[in-house]
């Protein structure tokens, strides 16, 4: 290759990744933004024809009109619905709604499904609910996941956690794997961290976190605990404190 071409080449791979490193960040935005609007537009869309069908003429035609106050109404929506239940009367009115749909044959599972899946992500009802880390999909490949339940194994006794695993980009399709306790990394991520790392692919993410295990005990030559941070960083010193203990 003549260098010119080379050069040219160099360059424009060159662009082209600078580009993405810049822009990455707002597409992604704007792939989620997007999603989240065009979901408030799906709820809101029904009653907008709906209200095109029962005042004629007072709803304009314009697809993007039609559009934005769909997000609007859904927005208005909700904002009412949790006026609503954050009130006394609301709130048992709106627990007979659940008991009745409890009642509801097919209907019940997936509510009741969705209903504790939001509660798990909102982290409410179990303090227990948190951010762990598993060997998902293969050893060695830490993934994020929610412990959002514990139980226990029918054999032997040992605790297992259910853990939801949430892909990238995409929270809401997620896997779900019985793990062992002894398997689960801990961290001290919120919620909130963790949504934002997978919302963001890893763009968003604190400089440090629990990736592994904490390394099993040490003792030195007389049986005795040592602190792990002597233990690795200072062994000389270790060693004379035990030859003074001698």
């Amino acid at each position: 290759m003549k260098p010119v071409a080379h050069r040219a080449l160099h360059d424009f791979k060159h662009n082209i990744l600078a580009g993405i490193i810049t822009a990455g960040p707002l597409f992604i935005t704007w792939l989620v933004f997007s999603f989240v609007i065009g979901v408030l537009a799906k709820v809101g869309l029904p009653i907008v024809a709906l209200l095109a069908v029962v005042f004629p003429g007072s709803i304009s035609e314009s697809k993007g009109f039609q559009y934005t106050l769909a997000v609007i109404i859904t927005v208005v929506l909700f904002y009412l619905v949790g006026k609503v239940t954050s009130e006394v009367v609301g709130r048992q009115m709106f627990e007979l709604f659940e008991a009745a749909l409890e009642n509801l044959p097919v209907v019940n599972k997936i509510y009741t499904s969705v209903r504790q899946a939001v509660d798990t992500l909102m982290n409410k009802k179990n303090s227990g609910q948190r951010v762990v880390l598993i060997d998902f999909p293969s050893p060695g490949q830490k993934s994020i996941g929610f412990l959002t339940h514990m139980l226990a194994d029918a054999t032997t006794g040992a605790p297992i956690a259910a853990v939801l695993v949430p892909q990238a980009i995409n929270p809401s399709s997620s896997y779900l794997q019985f793990v062992p306790m002894s398997s689960i990394t801990e961290t001290d991520l919120t919620m909130e961290q963790a949504m934002s790392m997978l919302l963001t692919g890893g763009a968003v993410c604190p400089e440090v976190i629990h990736y592994s295990a904490p390394p099993a005990a040490v003792v030195d030559r007389l049986g005795r605990a040592i602190p792990v941070s002597i233990a690795v960083e200072s062994p000389e010193a270790v060693a004379k404190g035990g030859q003074q203990e001698g």
